[in-house]
């Protein structure tokens, strides 16, 4: 190497001695043997793509810098000869440094000339890589700075890294790494962005724009006004080049130079608000949400977001494109997105946790000054806490997070209350004479809605509901004068522990403080007054389908590494949060409300949403919920194979004066169900 380099010396010694003064200086042998001769590269930074459980459909791609790398197989190799014609003419005679040229550019510049650099695509490599091998800024100002230091150090590595890749290596990597403009990082993402193809199909004149635009991204942009002439100009000078180095045809050239440049990009979408539909927004963000709460993919927020924008991950997730596009067809039949009141649905698949779908009548996007919210113009409810998420919202009002807490979703709960119940050798045929109204000798009460003379006197939706119930007619009718005493019978605390172990979060501070110091005086839980989200709800009845099986809900699929590797983050995490014998019972008294039929008990004609059962076609099982003044209404349904609640609740305001009616909300559960097992052999549940 050291005689190599003599040779540039010696061919800048017939010229000027000023010209001796910079590069031959920094020549000598000695210093140049102590130049390191390798590159410590790592992978440049990747954009990873999200998509759907069929690992097909593309959902969004995040990415610091939109790239993605491909194969020389799969780069035209009219877009290798243009990048050679563009770059290094003499890319495949030399080793790496072209003597000859960096002598005569060295004397040019000298002299006053046009600067000219005169590195070899090998040597723009080795620039590049250095750029994403280095770890501090004043190492990536080394690394790219016009000093003669730089210069030597490059054709050092050049040399060495043609001794260890081969030409196509070289190449390949190249077109990979190089910047092209308007945030395109290698030739898939240049492709993608100027003219929407794949890099293999670029023509002559495709690959001619492309490879001129290397030398000056921002100076032949052609979507400028100043860029597109140089653009163009650009584009035909490579084009030139190209059929003088017999890579095209005369004909070819000039057919090349015909066509028309274009002067616009593609958009390029990254995260979440640029899913491919808007309806897999919320989704998306709750998988973002997901991957920044894990502690495989980085020690804190920023390793984690800088992984997932940069590894190169192909993410296949559990959205099952079928369950979504029922779940907001379904809402749509209700409630449009400019409707103050949201109707939510959460879709789950017993025994792996996988979220199948999450679905609003909302927009996932900001708002904008153009269309902001219109809760952000009413002042009365902005300082009523009204967080104005509609029509666009990207808060997680399905899932909950950030501020986001959750909703009272009524007698969904007393499904907790039934399997403590049983957990504590009490039987589905435990019969209470209720009464309209029940005055609780262990609940203390003063100032709530429901007290009486101190203590807790809940009463139910109807003085109809009286007389005696068991766990099938209580539930199936949903009595909330046999839950309660039932839940003082087991006390309140066992209640509040099996919805722990049933995975509802209790974010709401209020909450989370009763449930944690004061669960055995906690009297009105088994109501559903603790705030919880759809996603929780179909979590914990999904369950009960698992023979007691719970899961922790997981938006992924599989996740590979840029290499090939598959990640184990995202597969099931399940354990057993009751035992299958007493989850079988309780799913079996659960079939009572939503009219299907009880496979040891007796469900007496009782049934809050029984049309949910003929409409499914299927074993069903699941709960309604109500909660005071109907601010908020709830519906569960599942099957064997997937299980979907849903809530209508105002986001916003949880003051409001709004009636939330089943009549909504049930439809669009059960047929999102019946949509989702259409066509589905039908299932029994276990027998108890």
């Amino acid at each position: 190497m050291c005689g190599l380099l003599a040779g540039v010396v010696l061919a800048a010694a017939s010229f000027p001695a000023v010209a001796l003064s910079g590069l031959a200086a920094k020549a000598g042998a000695e210093g140049f043997s102590e130049l390191p001769s390798e590159i410590k590269q790592q992978t440049s930074p990747q954009m990873s793509r999200i998509y759907a459980s069929d690992g097909k459909t593309q959902i969004a791609v995040m990415y610091d810098e939109y790239r993605s790398d491909v194969p020389l197989k799969d780069i035209a190799v009219t877009m290798q000869n243009a990048i050679v014609a563009a770059e290094d003419h003499k890319f495949y005679q030399h080793h790496g440094v072209d003597f000859k040229g960096l002598a005569r550019a060295f004397v040019n510049n000298q002299n006053g000339g046009d600067q000219q650099g005169a590195s070899t695509l090998t040597m723009q490599v080795v620039r590049m890589s250095l750029t994403y091998s280095t770890t501090s800024a004043s190492e990536v100002v080394a690394a790219t700075a016009k000093t003669s230091e730089r210069k030597v150090a490059e054709m050092k590595y050049a040399l060495e890294l043609e001794k260890q890749l081969t030409k196509q290596q070289i190449l390949e990597r190249y077109l990979n790494i190089a910047p092209f403009g308007n945030r395109a990082y290698g030739i898939y993402a240049a492709s993608q962005v100027y003219f929407g193809k794949k890099p293999k199909d670029l023509d002559v004149a495709q690959a001619a724009l492309l490879a001129g635009m290397v030398k000056g991204t921002s100076l032949f942009d052609p979507t400028t006004k100043d860029g597109y002439p140089k653009a163009k100009q650009r584009r035909d000078y490579v084009i030139n080049d190209m059929q003088s180095l017999g890579f095209v045809t005369t004909d070819q050239a000039a057919k090349a130079k015909a066509e028309v440049v274009p002067r616009t990009t593609r958009p390029v979408g990254n995260g979440c608000t640029d899913v491919s539909r808007n309806e897999w927004g919320f989704f998306c963000d709750y998988f973002q949400r997901w991957w920044m709460s894990q502690p495989a993919f980085g020690v804190n927020s920023y390793e984690r977001e800088r992984r997932l924008r940069s590894g190169g991950y192909k993410i296949v997730t559990t959205l099952d494109i079928d369950a979504q596009k029922a779940a907001r067809k379904r809402i749509l039949q209700q409630r449009k997105d400019d409707s103050v009141n949201a109707l939510l649905l959460a879709a789950v698949q017993p025994g792996t946790g996988k979220v199948l779908a999450l679905a609003a009548n909302r927009k996932f996007k900001l708002p904008t000054a153009a269309n902001p919210n219109p809760l952000s113009s009413d002042p009365a409810k902005k300082k009523a806490g009204a967080r104005a998420t509609y029509p666009n919202t990207t808060n997680p009002i399905i899932t909950g997070g950030g501020d986001i807490n959750g909703y009272q979703a009524g007698s969904v709960f007393k499904m907790f209350t039934m399997v403590a119940a049983l957990e504590n050798g009490v039987g589905l045929d435990f019969t209470i004479n209720t009464t309209p109204r029940y005055v609780s000798p262990l609940y203390l009460d003063s100032g709530a809605p429901a007290a009486c003379g101190g203590h807790y006197c809940p009463s139910n939706s109807s003085d109809k509901e009286k007389g005696s119930y068991n766990m099938w007619t209580g539930f199936g009718a949903s009595v909330n004068t046999y839950f309660v005493p039932l839940q003082e019978k087991i006390g309140a605390e066992h209640v509040v522990d099996v919805a722990k172990r049933f995975g509802v979060q209790f974010r709401e501070p209020g909450d989370n403080d009763l449930a944690t110091k004061y669960a055995h005086d906690w009297g009105s839980f088994t109501l559903g007054v603790s705030a919880s989200t759809p996603l929780d709800i179909a979590n914990a009845y999904a369950t009960l389908a698992a023979d007691g099986k719970y899961c922790q809900p997981t938006p992924v699929q599989q996740i590979t590494t840029h290499t090939g590797e598959k990640l184990k983050a995202g597969q099931p995490s399940c354990k057993q949060a009751t035992t299958p014998e007493v989850a079988r019972k309780a799913l079996d008294a659960t079939r009572c409300p939503v009219g299907d039929q009880a496979q040891l008990g007796s469900c007496a004609g009782t049934g809050t949403a029984k049309a949910a059962r003929g409409v499914v076609r299927h074993p069903v099982f699941g709960k309604t919920g109500t909660t005071d003044a109907e601010k908020t209404a709830s519906l569960v349904v599942g099957t064997t194979s997937i299980v979907v609640a849903g809530y209508m609740v105002n986001p916003d305001w949880q003051a409001h004066k709004d009636q939330m009616k089943h009549d909504v909300i049930n439809p669009a559960v059960w047929n999102t169900v019946a949509d989702y097992m259409d066509g589905k052999p039908s299932e029994q549940f276990k027998t108890p």
